[in-house]
């Protein structure tokens, strides 16, 4: 982590409101936002197949390191010291073994490595309804809620910082800005 520089990450299995909440997080915070790349692949080509999560993460980790170095050398003073991150190394790592059986190794140790970087997990809860979109794949209530317990998995496993957001549109977003508020200097 870097002392000078706070990263939160929106974190969460599909259809939880993630790209919605950190959009609303970056403009409280007047924080760069750096977007779920892997959307963008997706929009870009039609689909990602294996091979490709291996680009996709560097890419993602490339675009949040340049926010945090930007930050870095910015100095004006009305700026947040604070990256909103709408997707992470973890996430990566999630999705990868859950579509395609694996991950690759250095992708699984970068991530093992960056989850230390972050201050904050925002958990988005799956108590919001699921909104169907070509690159969501578990509509069924049963496979949301072992995404759910997935995505818990992880943060609890590695001891990381996190809050769990839920409840309707406006109440994650005062929980969001209140959890964030309170790991910023």
């Amino acid at each position: 982590m870097s002392a000078s520089v706070r990263r939160i990450a929106v974190f969460g299995p599909e259809s939880t409101g993630k790209t919605t909440l950190a959009e609303k997080l970056a403009a409280h915070f007047n924080a760069p936002l750096v977007a779920e790349y892997a959307r963008e692949f997706w929009d870009a080509r039609g689909g990602i197949k294996a091979e490709d999560i291996p680009a996709i993460a560097r890419e993602q980790w490339r675009r949040e390191d340049a926010a945090v170095c930007h930050l870095l050398y910015d100095k004006r003073p009305e700026r947040a010291r604070l990256v909103i991150c709408d997707t992470e190394a973890l996430t990566t790592v999630l999705w990868s073994d859950l579509l395609y059986g694996t991950t690759p190794e250095e992708l699984r140790r970068g991530a093992e490595a960056r989850c230390r970087h972050y201050d904050l997990y925002l958990l988005c809860d799956i108590d919001l309804p699921f909104a169907p979109d070509p690159q969501r794949c578990f509509p069924d209530p049963a496979d949301r809620m072992r995404a759910m317990a997935l995505w818990r998995g992880a943060l609890e496993q590695r001891g990381l910082p996190h809050v769990i957001i839920n409840g309707k549109a406006a109440e994650r977003e005062r929980r969001a800005i209140a959890a964030v508020a309170a790991v910023l200097p």
